[in-house]
């Protein structure tokens, strides 16, 4: 019996966050020569590489392929049926002859054009891997390279199915076609999906906090995934302001212990630089007092935080004043942008301890702060990561289910129904449509299965799995199983006692999703946004990431009441 992923229910539902818009990934039309001139073309490149250039014609030519057997059997069909009528039997067999062998005679055609493709697929692929050839690189551009080699890849299919469907007629070496394209692909071993390099100088600043001056983190809006968003930013703020970060207590906030290695982000600036509550109480002693309180957001009501909130926070022995806003206006609907200047401004002080509510729809410094690895300058790959108990089992869950090529899939459909069709445009879509969106980045990537994450029922569930095919065969999507101790994989949890914590279990997910060859992820969801820092953060991040569907519409969306 499978367990539901609670990564979207437990981290999500109640969330009153606002779309988080997908980057709209754009694709270029990638040109190749004629077919017919396929010879000349890999020896080009082959001998002539450093003055290899695309042109429109050469894609045009390939894609007219299919068209032309189209036309040349439409032809030839409309003949046979003029001719019936006036012809005998005998001559309705010569008739099926000739069509017997035309044919076959393009099934010869087809099948050395595609070993010539192959043969250009994989000189191109290689050379984009392995930088061997350096002019052709130059020549190209590196992203031109791997649109051309898609696009090869995406004709070699092409070229597949026509064989497949001319040869359904004859019953006789009907696979042949698929295992000329499989082995070839696969004795190339080039991956499908390459890693995206996201090298560049980043622009960071040093976290230099002055001796027993804090900022007090206050996360409220929604789930898991939007707090740690919130501590993310948080520590930019500690960071312009040369504060100490007080990590909130689990009284009011989640255990972060549980799925975060606190000291992890110490040793990655090598000093002090984040403390528990716990730590903060014991150095305040019996003064827990917040001497400013300011409110980042001030509606739909300041900091985001209700009555019940502030008991929490006295229930701890803290006092507090009353809260300021920094702006009047500022909206949790419409988050303004602010830069550097504006922070520094609104919340600089000498006061020893400052608290600072809720950053999770703070809008500052956007393009710095979601840089790889952040805004701060640090000696690590990110900073907000999950701890080593859940790194080591989710690498233990991946040899044992899934091993190295596996697509992730955050499918999240509890309560997503009412939260996407309050959004323009819409991003819940019919299981279907879903299906052909996923199994067409399956095709692309050549993995044999898809981790999926969700908290959908059964019921979809089962017929997504039922509509998920390539090549004819069904890609299996695969689920964490419920304890069974038979199994090691969870072994750690289970020794430590944080197994079945649904906290626990939501970060392991986002673990799996994070270290997989491709993800594709809920458009609106921050617990994808989370996976996504952490592919950018850790170098797991492909040209095959997108999320569901991106760029389409649902075909069907129900109205609103």
């Amino acid at each position: 019996m499978d367990r539901e992923s609670p990564s979207s229910s437990s981290d999500e539902e109640e969330d009153k966050q606002t779309l988080i818009h997908s980057n709209e990934r754009t694709t270029k039309n990638i040109n190749t020569r004629s077919t017919f001139e396929i010879e000349d073309l890999q020896s080009k490149v082959f001998h002539t590489a450093s003055s290899f250039r695309l042109n429109k014609r050469y894609l045009l030519a390939i894609c007219l392929i299919p068209v032309v057997l189209i036309l040349y059997f439409s032809i030839d069909v409309g003949n046979l049926f003029r001719n019936v009528s006036s012809r005998s039997s005998s001559n309705g067999g010569d008739l099926s002859n000739r069509m017997r062998e035309a044919e076959l005679r393009a099934l010869y055609l087809l099948r050395e054009q595609q070993l010539g493709l192959l043969h250009l697929w994989n000189h191109t692929t290689l050379i984009h891997n392995d930088g061997n050839d350096n002019n052709t690189v130059a020549a190209m551009g590196r992203n031109e390279l791997e649109e051309f080699t898609s696009e090869i890849l995406k004709q070699i299919r092409v070229n597949k199915e026509i064989q497949q469907a001319l040869l359904s007629s004859h019953r006789v070496g009907s696979n042949v076609s698929e295992e000329v394209f499989d082995g070839n692909v696969a004795a190339s071993g080039v991956g499908r999906c390459r890693k995206v390099d996201y090298a560049s100088e980043r622009r960071s600043i040093e976290w230099k906090p002055k001796p027993n001056k804090y900022l007090f983190a206050i996360c409220v809006s929604g789930q898991m995934s939007n707090h740690l968003i919130c501590l993310e930013k948080h520590m930019f703020f500690a960071a312009l302001l040369d504060r100490v970060l007080v990590i909130p207590s689990s009284k009011v906030d989640y255990l972060y212990s549980r799925v975060l290695d606190i000291e992890h982000i110490n040793k990655c600036f090598g000093k002090k630089v984040v403390i528990s509550f716990e730590e903060f109480a014991e150095t305040k002693k019996n003064h827990l007092h917040i001497d400013r309180f300011i409110c980042y957001v001030s509606l739909p009501q300041p900091c985001y935080v209700d009555d019940e909130h502030v008991k929490k926070l006295k229930g701890l022995g803290l006092s507090m004043g009353k809260l300021e806003t920094a702006w009047v206006d500022e909206d949790i609907k419409k988050p303004s942008k602010k830069v550097v200047g504006d922070i520094t401004a609104k919340f600089s002080s000498n006061d020893d301890v400052l608290a600072v509510g809720d950053v999770f729809y703070a809008d500052v410094e956007e393009k710095w702060v979601m840089q790889p690895g952040g805004p701060l300058a640090h000696n690590c790959k990110t900073l907000i990561e999950p701890s080593e108990l859940i790194m080591l089992t989710a690498q233990r869950f991946i040899q044992t289910f899934l091993g190295k090529n596996f697509i992730a899939l955050h499918f999240r459909r509890h309560g997503f129904l009412k939260f996407c069709n309050a959004k323009t445009p819409s991003c819940f879509f019919p299981i279907p449509q879903a299906a052909d969106c996923i199994t067409r980045v399956a095709e692309r990537a050549g993995a044999p299965v898809i981790y999926l994450s969700t908290d959908a029922a059964a019921s979809e569930t089962d017929l997504l799995q039922s509509l998920i095919v390539v090549n004819g065969k069904a890609v299996p999507l695969v689920k964490r199983p419920a304890r069974n101790i038979a199994e090691k994989w969870d072994a750690l949890l289970y020794r430590h006692g944080i197994e079945g914590d649904n906290q626990v279990e939501a970060m392991l997910d986002k673990t799996i999703c994070a270290m997989a060859s491709a993800f594709v992820g809920a458009p609106g969801s921050t617990f994808t946004e989370d996976i996504l820092r952490l592919r950018k953060d850790w170098g797991s991040a492909s040209v095959c990431d997108e999320y569901l569907c991106q760029g389409e519409l649902p075909n069907f969306i129900a109205d609103n009441k």
